[in-house]
């Protein structure tokens, strides 16, 4: 039963939620980076360098004719590579200017607390004593 009570613990800690949110949204915005590599980037690329698409780049090793067709037994398909490749590069890149501009934002943050002058600090309450001779003072002048 202790096993149980640890892993409820530790599932329902903030990190351990957090990574959880951070993985789901990594996955999307993976997803959306490749769609933008795929869809948008390689082309552009592959029609600069003369209309070729990277994910037919391949060296067969293999292959056989069949039907009238060549059908290819053994390949290595570098052009699957070049693209993950692309989409990992583009991937480093966005999370490097997201975490640069959080960074900054944060310091800028930071560097607007520091510069804030403080409030002053209420004046400390007088204890019994100081109250209690304050009034004696008081009355003594008063007698005078």
């Amino acid at each position: 039963m202790s096993f149980i009570k640890d892993f409820k613990a530790f599932a329902m800690k903030g990190n351990v939620i957090d990574m959880a949110v951070g993985v789901i949204i990594g996955g999307a915005f993976g997803k959306i980076v490749t769609s933008l590599v795929n869809d948008i980037i390689m082309p552009l690329v592959g029609n600069l360098i003369g209309g070729m698409d990277f994910k037919d780049l391949k060296l067969v090793f293999k292959s056989e004719i069949i039907d009238g067709e060549e059908k290819i037994i053994s390949a290595l398909t570098y052009g699957n590579f070049i693209q993950n490749v692309v989409d990992f590069l583009i991937i480093a890149l966005s999370i490097f200017v997201t975490i640069r501009v959080i960074t900054k934002l944060t310091e800028k943050k930071k560097k607007e607390e520091a510069a804030a002058p403080a409030a002053p600090a209420p004046a400390p309450k007088p204890s019994n004593e100081e109250v209690l001779l304050t009034e004696i003072r008081d009355l003594l002048k008063e007698k005078k």
